[in-house]
């Protein structure tokens, strides 16, 4: 197996318990997942990963391949890992599981990292809604002229001392945000997994600083598809407003 695609999925979530499980015109947000990710061509295999029964049959009753892991995982690079080295990956795409319409391409845009020189890839897309500056659910990255990632933050970067307002978008200033899905070797994940929480990580709570503090190089890649996470219940009725409006 080359490229092994994983969804951790949990039951308990701090702003949104269940989502997983939750309908959206029909289907539950895991299946809408599973389906989108399935249509990849890059993928050799596609799992479901989750600690939770429920999840467990939900993914079984539409027919998608799932795995029960272990309840002490502290994220879901952790339950990757144990499954990624229980079905003997070379490599790993981690595919968010709030993401119900993640496009197959960008799975596809990210397998096209993957190498035996790559550490890890990720996606970024560039910022054109100036309002997405200001916002810290939305994680900004600078990178390097190489491409990978020199930094991640909730706040706008780089910062411009020449804008007087947050949300100005300049027009010739290029800023990019992430698009929350990994790629990595089994052999780095295994690694990264047993990295103490690092000091950036705990102020900007995002885990992939601690990567980088730790010395592994992040690959990054641009993508022109949208990225549409579900972390509260507003966000869950902003979409289906929208899907009710494009029906």
């Amino acid at each position: 197996m080359k490229v092994l695609g994983i969804i951790p999925s949990r039951y308990e979530s701090t702003r949104f318990p269940g989502k997983s499980l939750i309908d959206i015109m029909g289907k539950t947000m895991i299946q809408r997942v599973y389906e989108q990710a399935k249509k990849s061509k890059q993928l050799n295999h596609l799992v479901v990963a989750t600690d939770d029964q429920r999840i467990f049959e939900e993914v079984k009753s539409f027919g998608g391949s799932v795995v029960m892991t272990a309840k002490h995982h502290k994220n879901g690079t952790e339950r990757c890992l144990e499954v990624a080295q229980s079905l003997q990956a070379q490599f790993v795409v981690n595919i968010q599981g709030d993401e119900p319409f993640i496009h197959p391409d960008q799975i596809d845009e990210l397998c096209s990292l993957i190498s035996s020189d790559t550490d890890l890839a990720t996606l970024i897309k560039r910022i054109k809604d100036p309002s997405d500056l200001g916002n810290p659910n939305l994680v900004k990255v600078v990178k390097s002229l190489d491409d990978h990632a020199l930094y991640f933050s909730r706040s706008p970067i780089p910062f411009d001392r020449s804008m007087t307002k947050a949300t100005t978008l300049p027009s010739n200033k290029v800023y990019w945000k992430h698009i929350g899905i990994y790629a990595y070797r089994t052999s780095v994940l295994s690694q990264i997994v047993n990295l103490n929480e690092s000091a950036l990580e705990k102020i900007e709570s995002l885990e992939q600083l601690r990567w980088l503090e730790n010395g592994f190089k992040i690959k990054t890649a641009e993508t022109h598809f949208e990225s549409t996470g579900i972390d509260t219940p507003e966000d869950l009725h902003h979409l289906i407003a929208k899907m009710k409006a494009d029906a």
